[in-house]
């Protein structure tokens, strides 16, 4: 599941924007118990003990280009890897890896 890249949200609801650096990777947790989407998909970050927002799944939160939490759902069994790629001011871009 090599490339393709997502938009990782929520980063300041969790540890703020400042943990992410460029290369960096992360995993990607399937969340069966989120109440609010049955597709949602976040974004761990091991160094910092958990989770560090959500791979994006709005046409509103969605980064032209990226796919979405709805596009890679049915790609990876539990979970998969991805690597930093950009930071911006509210989000994260992030290319998928092998992992």
């Amino acid at each position: 599941m090599n490339g393709g890249f997502i938009t990782i949200v929520g980063v300041d609801m969790c540890f703020g924007k400042e943990i992410f650096k460029v290369g960096q990777i992360l995993t990607l947790r399937k969340d069966y118990d989120n109440r609010y989407d049955d597709e949602a998909i976040e974004a761990v970050l091991e160094s910092v003990g958990g989770r560090v927002g959500y791979v994006a799944n709005s046409c509103r939160t969605v980064a032209r280009g990226t796919g979405s939490s709805g596009r890679i759902y049915d790609t990876f069994e539990e979970r998969c890897q991805a690597r930093v790629a950009f930071i911006l001011n509210n989000a994260v871009i992030a290319e998928l890896v092998q992992g």
